[in-house]
Formats: C-alpha cells, structure tokens, sequence
C-alpha cells in the first residue's frame, strides 16, 4: 500500500470527529499531501466515512478506509481536465458506494445516491470551474456531501467556514474568484 494512503488510514481510525471539513483540513497540512495530487481521491472520501461512522452511521470503517483506498488509488491524476470528472466527486460517490455495499449490477435507492451525490459536487466545482484545484474541489465536494447526507438520511454533520490557508501555496489559485479565498 502506498504510504500516503497507509498514512490516511491510521489518521482517520485515530480520529474521532464528526467534522469530515476539519479532518480534511487537518490532513492535507500533512507534509504527505501535495497541493494538487491524486491523494484526494482517497483523502476525501476517507474523511467523510470517518465523520459519517463517527456520527453514528455503522459500518466497519476500516474494511471501508481499504476499500476507499483501493478504488480511489486507481484513478489517475487530472482527470477533473482530462475526463470532465473530478476525483474528489468520484471519491464522495465511491465512499456511499462501499456504506451501502453497491455495485455495477445494484439498482434501487442506495445505487441512485451514489450518483446523486457525486453529481452534486461535480455541479459545485463546475459553477467554480478552473484551473485545477483539488483543495477548493475538495471544500466543494464535502460541502455537497454534508448537505446530501443531511437531506437524505437526516445525519447532521458540521459545515462551518472555510478559510483555505493552502492559496499562496498554489501558482494556478484563483483569488477572489473561489469562495475560500480569504485573503
């Protein structure tokens, strides 16, 4: 296993909040994580299985973090230019997809939510558009997961302010032209 990945894990089994923003904040100051990298397409659905079983949702968050691990270290990087889909969306989709235990032949509710959601933060990082920035796609896509989880099972996860602290760190940073940009 990729050590950055093995590092997610162990950060996220040790963690114990609720908060799926503040974890991914929290982790993507680690010397581990690039500005830009295909790590969020493990990280941020991580973070959000951690916070959703922290919330009480139940399921074996380990067997769930190596599942993540292993769909999201699949894809490649800059598929959000090449491919039209960003890996921070996919990895919100992939992490309800390992919850509800769907797959390519699945039908019903659950395989609808998948989809649902990943479409949701795709739609929020379009309205934002580019250049490439997965911090900003990973506020974004969480953003979207919080509210999709809240309105769809009724668990009720923290959404505070951001302040992205990672702007000066990035030469393709748009400004006042993302909203957490602060300055």
């Amino acid at each position: 296993m990729d050590e950055r990945f093995a590092q997610i894990k162990r950060e996220c089994l040790k963690s114990a909040s609720k908060d799926p923003v503040a974890l991914l904040i929290e982790l993507m100051k680690k010397d581990y994580i690039a500005i830009h990298g295909p790590e969020h397409h493990v990280l941020d659905g991580a973070c959000l299985l951690t916070a959703l079983h922290n919330a009480g949702m139940d399921f074996d968050l380990e067997a769930a973090l190596d599942e993540m691990i292993e769909r999201g270290s699949k894809m490649p990087g800059a598929t959000c230019g090449q491919w039209g889909v960003c890996g921070s969306a996919a990895s919100m989709g992939a992490a309800l997809s390992i919850i509800h235990g769907t797959g390519p032949l699945s039908g019903g509710q659950y395989y609808k939510d998948n989809l649902r959601l990943a479409s949701q933060a795709l739609d929020k990082i379009a309205d934002v558009g580019g250049p490439r920035c997965c911090k900003r796609n990973a506020y974004l896509s969480i953003l979207a997961a919080i509210d999709f989880v809240f309105r769809q099972y009724g668990i009720t996860l923290p959404k505070g302010d951001i302040a992205c602290a990672f702007s000066k760190q990035n030469r393709q940073c748009i400004g006042a032209s993302c909203p957490f940009f602060k300055g």
